[in-house]
């Protein structure tokens, strides 16, 4: 996804895209790793002084709730990335030390039906945690 897609998004589901919104969106969209409500508040600190965790966290909120933003938990924080552009079914493998993402097309998930015979799974998440080439 292209942060002008997640721009239309919103304003489809009839959000307005706010200066503050859109530099949120901007910031988040420009990196390759989730990042953290801190990061964030980092970031633009100098263009909105001030600038709140609950704002922030209220705009997540709405950048989850509109699907134009990924969240998982790392360390006991949340932290946030741009949805993919990959409609296709992955997961990813995060880099603990700069947290950078790469795409992860086999699932897991593929085999499974020999180990729960008879169940029903309606949603999965997995995720690689380790450290990426460059920080190896």
């Amino acid at each position: 996804m292209k942060l002008a897609d997640a721009s239309k998004l919103l304003k489809e589901r009839g959000f307005k895209n706010t200066p503050k919104r859109y530099d949120m969106l901007e910031y988040i969209f420009r990196q390759n790793k989730y990042v953290t409500a801190r990061d964030i508040q980092q970031a633009l600190k100098d263009k909105y002084k001030g600038l709140s965790f609950d704002t922030i966290y209220r705009n997540l909120s709405t950048f989850i709730e509109v699907d134009v933003v990924e969240v998982t938990e790392l360390d006991g924080e949340k932290r946030f990335r741009s949805k993919c552009s990959s409609s296709e079914h992955h997961h990813h493998f995060i880099c603990l030390d700069c947290g950078n993402t790469k795409s992860i097309y086999r699932c897991p998930m593929d085999n499974l039906s020999v180990d729960l015979p008879g169940y029903t799974v309606q949603s999965h998440k997995f995720e690689i945690y380790g450290l990426c080439p460059e920080c190896s």
